[in-house]
């Protein structure tokens, strides 16, 4: 069960957060928003600073994506890209602690779908992971010109093969469409670690909220980043390519031993950390809580875009704890109605809030991922989808339902179901830096770095 201090502040969190919903609910009803939109609330929780340092390994910068809306990104760049992870390695006191302790008991989790027990549901415990074992994509030196008098990191390539290409996760913060942010403090110290941990840059997505932008606002943002990740990756190679011919080859070739920027046209609008670093042929999805609901969405029109996003290449999603209901309530939904933190009484005052109210129905496309006449490609054309659910959240039957289906399709849709825990224990600020958090980053981790590993360097566990 919970600890007691979570309990408590499960009362205080429910209490202050229908106060909030309730009251959102009467303003909606008097005010029809703009759709330029809010993506934050700053009276809400407290906004963490982008830092372009690389302090603790990480270094984060915004961007505002669209000029026509509230739509920005918080870019999270590991300072691996400029290091072979394992001299990082060496020189950290470790990314884990847990199991320092022999009497310290392990936080436990049980994984349904392995490839290895053929669907069934086994109980294992969370393995600690040496980060002096961890292989990811490649690597080389770093060159000090790329850092500024400050510190801060610049981003710009000099010529040459001193860079790794890594990886890019978009990751969809929660929050019940009304509240969250990209940068507060929490989720930057949730995508900070991920960073760190899968090896990759993330792009924290700040969507516009509910009230004031109802459905289908966040879920055109996530593809609109996702458009805008495509757009980033086809200018740098243009200027790449712009960059040869001005240097006197006549060559317009692509090439991996040029990786400078010129000063082209559309240089201005090329962000220099993803060109510097960044594979969009490897783009992971990650939803926490409704954000899972987005990166879903996002997962089904990048397969139906086919090759129109190249070279963006969705190879994975993770969906932790998804925000999905139905009309027909499942086991969970009635047993643990009344559970931890987000009851369901509290998410149906979020759903009225973010779906329009015309044909208001909880078998929306957006709600309920298991309705016949769901829009988007057959199942079996979704990318690899790991999920995350937690045993006290009402939610996590029909999560484990819908990664049962992907299954049913030969999709390589596993779950990992967390003891004792509770909807957000591995992203909600007081749950943060709990041992099992950091074992649910570590087992995300383990299961990305499977996917995105390049041929020759593939993780091994």
């Amino acid at each position: 069960m919970p600890s007691i201090g979570v309990k408590l502040y499960s009362v205080f969190f429910k209490f202050l957060l229908k106060h909030r919903l309730q009251s959102r609910l009467q303003a909606s009803e008097n005010d029809g928003g703009d759709s330029f939109g809010v993506t934050s609330r700053p009276e809400e929780e407290t906004p963490a600073a982008a830092n372009p340092s690389f302090t603790e390994g990480v270094a984060t910068k915004d961007i505002h994506v669209d000029p026509l809306t509230s739509l920005s990104v918080r870019i999270f760049l590991p300072d691996t890209c400029l290091h072979f992870p394992e001299a990082l390695a060496r020189s950290r006191v470790g990314i884990s602690n847990t199991g320092s302790d022999p009497n310290q008991s392990q936080p436990r989790r049980n994984s349904y779908g392995s490839p290895n027990n053929n669907g069934g549901a086994v109980v294992k415990r969370v393995q600690n992971v040496d980060t002096n074992y961890r292989r990811s994509s490649y690597g080389s030196s770093i060159d000090s010109n790329l850092k500024s008098e400050p510190g801060s990191y610049r981003g710009y390539n000099p010529v040459g093969n001193n860079c790794r290409r890594l990886p890019v996760m978009l990751q969809f913060h929660g929050g019940g469409f009304v509240s969250g942010s990209n940068d507060s403090m929490a989720n930057d110290y949730f995508c900070r670690r991920i960073a760190k941990f899968c090896d990759v840059i993330v792009l924290a997505v700040g969507y516009r909220l509910a009230p004031e932008n109802k459905y289908p606002a966040a879920f055109e943002d996530g593809l609109k980043v996702l458009h805008w990740l495509a757009k980033q990756a086809n200018l740098a190679e243009c200027n790449k390519s712009v960059g040869v011919t001005r240097g006197g080859g006549a060559d317009l070739r692509r090439s991996e031993g040029n990786l400078h920027i010129a000063d082209a046209f559309g240089a201005s609008m090329v962000e220099p950390w993803l060109a510097a670093h960044g594979d969009p042929s490897r783009c992971v999805l990650l939803g926490v809580s409704c954000g899972g609901n987005i990166a879903d969405y996002v997962a089904r029109k990048a397969v139906e875009a086919g090759k129109l996003l190249d070279p963006v290449k969705v190879v994975a999603q993770v969906l932790m704890y998804p925000f999905f209901i139905g009309s027909v309530p499942t086991h969970s939904e009635i047993k643990l109605a009344n559970s931890y933190f987000y009851d369901k009484a509290m998410c149906l005052l979020a759903w009225k809030l973010f779906l329009p109210e015309e044909g208001f129905t909880l078998d929306h496309s957006a709600a309920n991922p298991l309705v016949s006449n769901r829009e988007g490609p057959p199942l079996k054309q979704m990318p690899p989808t790991l999920t995350i659910v937690a045993e006290h959240d009402w939610m996590r039957d029909r999560a484990i339902a819908y990664s049962e289906e992907l299954r049913k399709v030969n999709v390589d849709a596993p779950v990992l179901e967390y003891k004792d825990a509770v909807h957000e224990f591995a992203t909600l600020d007081m749950l943060l830096k709990t041992p099992q958090a950091q074992a649910c980053a570590e087992d995300i981790a383990i299961w990305v770095k499977k996917h995105i590993s390049l041929r020759g360097h593939e993780f091994s566990y």
